[in-house]
């Protein structure tokens, strides 16, 4: 998820004779190899999920630290609670099938899809998994992206930043603090005054206007 443009050049030679099909022959050896490295990647990232899910109902929770805030969005203070850890079933009974595939397989929506692109009400959006307080809507921007976009957190404490090279990028993943939800990424390019950009996915949030 970024703002980036990648464009592809066309090339103009064409091979001939024989030299001509076998530069063809090693392009689509080439294209097919890419494919299936993509293909088994992309199992085997499955299969450790599904292995990790199944046991994440009986590990242990560990205690975190957040930031908890009234629906004004004003701090109540940091509170130490329990991580929320459920199974994969656990998680797809209660979230959406879009919401599921974004905070629990890391997914991405489509640019310009979401709910919350362009939503300019006054208030908190929480996670769409566990309600912990993400984002002040006094922070949101327009960033063009097609992803609502936000210049900082409502709290440092909720959010967890990791470094994220899929995708031929490497990027930092922002997810939730307590139940390790994906919400999307963080970039340099934002305005004044932290020059950050968080650029969400609207599946992963839930709005609760300012009371």
């Amino acid at each position: 998820m970024s703002g980036n443009r990648f464009v592809t050049g066309k090339g103009t030679g064409k091979g001939t004779g024989k030299a001509g099909t076998a530069k063809a022959l090693s392009r689509r050896m080439f294209i097919a190899g890419i494919g299936a490295a993509a293909i088994g990647a992309t199992a085997i990232g499955a299969v450790w999920r599904g292995a990790f899910a199944a046991t994440a109902s009986s590990a242990p929770a560990q205690d975190v630290s957040i930031e908890n805030f009234s629906p004004a969005g004003k701090s109540l203070g940091i509170v130490r609670v329990p991580k929320i850890v459920k199974s994969d079933a656990e998680w797809r009974a209660q979230l959406s099938p879009a919401a599921f595939n974004v905070a629990r397989e890391e997914g991405t929506e489509r640019a310009f899809s979401g709910e919350y692109d362009h939503y300019k009400a006054d208030g908190i959006f929480r996670c769409v998994c566990c309600e912990t307080a993400l984002y002040d809507s006094k922070a949101k921007f327009d960033s063009g992206t097609g992803w609502p976009s936000f210049w900082q957190p409502i709290s440092a404490l909720n959010i967890a930043k990791q470094s994220d090279s899929s995708l031929f990028m490497q990027r930092d993943a922002i997810s939730c603090r307590r139940c390790n939800a994906h919400l999307g990424h963080v970039f340099d390019d934002g305005p004044r005054p932290t020059g950050l950009r968080y650029c969400m996915n609207s599946v992963a949030l839930i709005f609760t206007a300012r009371a």
